[in-house]
């Protein structure tokens, strides 16, 4: 592991996160002013600043059953878990996050919840097509979102981020009832502030964009100093980017991985991320497989039957399942 490029990229990701949160305050700040003036600016703040304190976080059970996960237990997956507690003590974490089983055919693993009360949920599709190393590298990827608090970083954004989008609709319904006092030239609105008012929901939708796309990285650069090995988790990624989608996905739609606009991905573009996490492997060091306690990921899949046949579905929320 080069321990210098990973010092380099811990704080890189660091200063680009209080950034980001740092614009998004004075964001939702500039608007309170002009919205209520100094008074109200101050109060935003200070509610800003509580919420910061409270910042509650959704159940992970709550998130779970929408998924319709099954709980895995030690007693079942004992690989697994070792695997889990021996992430969770480099990481500093006192509880072990519950894991849970997705019966899906899709590729997918995410987490949820706090540092003491955090749940991993991993897919069929994930558990059959991930080796080894690369199943330990999406497990301490998860593991570092709690471990890191990016669940309720995100949270935070999201909240100011909402009230910045009703703060400018209350200026813009301000702006149109003044609109007599416009004509008449009793009044005349600032440009700079006009220009906020109208732009200040899109601008703060980008910067959670970027917040998000930035807690990956560090979650992808934490998941290589808690695993050791940056190649298990670049393999992985290059496997979920290359397997996702079904076979008629890939007849009917090929243009479905036409890469997006860089600003409005929530995850960096995935060559980015194995590029960065390639970085961290000094040439001079064998990229070979970590000896960890869990021979093959499919042992997993012995003591909860033979797996599913249903294709993904889509949840009235939006989520894929």
């Amino acid at each position: 592991m080069d321990r210098r490029r990973l010092f380099q990229h811990k704080v890189r990701n660091g200063l680009q996160q209080l950034g980001l949160l740092g614009l998004l305050a004075l964001l939702l700040g500039y608007l309170a002013w002009v919205v209520g003036g100094e008074s109200f600016l101050w109060g935003t703040l200070l509610g800003v600043g509580t919420l910061w304190l409270i910042n509650p976080v959704a159940s992970p059970r709550l998130l779970v059953r929408l998924y319709g996960a099954i709980p895995l237990t030690p007693h079942a997956t004992p690989g697994l878990y070792g695997i889990v507690e021996a992430l969770a003590v480099r990481a500093g974490l006192e509880r072990l996050p519950r894991l849970y089983y997705l019966p899906s055919r899709l590729m997918n693993a995410f987490a949820t919840g706090r540092r003491d009360d955090a749940a991993i949920v991993l897919s069929d599709g994930l558990l059959r097509r991930l080796e080894r190393r690369e199943l330990i590298g999406v497990l301490a990827h998860e593991l570092a979102h709690v471990a890191n608090g990016d669940i309720q970083v995100m949270t935070f954004a999201d909240t100011l981020s909402r009230i910045t989008s009703l703060l400018a609709l209350l200026g813009q319904i301000l702006l149109l009832l003044s609109i007599p006092a416009l004509l008449l030239g009793l009044a005349t609105p600032p440009l700079l502030a006009l220009l906020v008012l109208l732009a200040a929901p899109t601008l703060s939708a980008l910067v959670q964009l970027a917040l998000s796309r930035n807690r990956e990285y560090e979650a992808d650069r934490s998941a290589a100093e808690l695993s050791g090995d940056p190649v298990g988790l670049a393999s992985a990624l290059d496997k979920l980017e290359r397997q996702q989608g079904s076979f008629w996905e890939q007849m009917m739609l090929p243009g479905r991985h036409l890469p997006d606009p860089s600003l409005l991905r929530t995850h960096p573009p995935t060559g980015e991320r194995i590029a960065r996490l390639m970085e961290l492997v000094p040439e001079e060091l064998p990229r070979r497989a970590l000896a960890w306690p869990l021979d093959d990921p499919r042992e997993l899949l012995v003591p909860l039957g033979s797996g599913v046949d249903r294709a993904p579905r889509w949840h009235i929320t939006g989520l894929w399942h």
